[in-house]
């Protein structure tokens, strides 16, 4: 793989925008959001996160010119058949709202106890050195919880609320935001994919 020095991030997220451009800075990468090119959110028409993420990795990377970074985010209920999977963020409709999916996983899990309640959050974060790039990089990680009767905790957003950590005796919702980055799906396929292409620059 050609060494990199910037990349665009597929997302309007202020506070993705912020913490991958944060752990990319320490490699010596630049992360420049989606908005600089006029690029904007894709229709998400892939059945799985991975797909999703390359969507809005190859829109990007066609649009900027430069290499793109994706992710494709969503929470797994055992119980629900893996729902709300790729509609997490939308599962209650639009317009999206995290107090309306809430609600409604809530209601679909009523009845549901013990071990049938056990989830997961899963990332899928894509890396494409270009639009026709035959050979994504692509890294996984998943975060393993049971969701709680009744929301637990102020921070956070999403589902994690609803997202206990029997091994920490808390909610998502009640993390330090160091913490969740450091334990998170996210954070550890982030760190994966830094890893990745911190070797791209030392290889220059």
């Amino acid at each position: 793989m050609p060494p990199v020095d910037e990349l665009v991030l597929a997302s309007g997220n202020p506070g993705k925008i912020r913490e991958f451009g944060q752990l990319f800075a320490v490699l010596g990468l630049r992360i420049r959001p989606q908005s600089e090119f006029g690029v904007v959110d894709v229709e998400e028409t892939g059945l799985t996160f991975i797909e999703n993420a390359l969507l809005k990795a190859r829109e990007a990377c066609r649009i900027s010119g430069l290499p793109a970074l994706a992710d494709d985010s969503g929470l797994e209920v055992d119980a629900l058949s893996g729902q709300p999977g790729i509609y997490s963020a939308r599962y209650a409709g639009e317009p999206k709202s995290d107090q309306r999916n809430n609600a409604k996983l809530l209601e679909a899990m009523a009845g549901a106890s013990g071990s049938a309640r056990s989830a997961r959050y899963w990332c899928a974060l894509v890396y494409l050195r270009h639009a026709d790039d035959p050979v994504p990089l692509i890294v996984q990680r998943s975060w393993e919880g049971e969701i709680l009767l009744q929301p637990r905790g102020e921070g956070g957003f999403g589902y994690d609320s609803l997202f206990w950590l029997p091994e920490l005796g808390k909610s998502v919702a009640e993390l330090g935001s160091e913490e969740k980055n450091r334990l998170s799906h996210r954070g550890r396929a982030l760190e994966a994919m830094a890893a990745t292409l911190g070797e791209t620059t030392r290889n220059r």
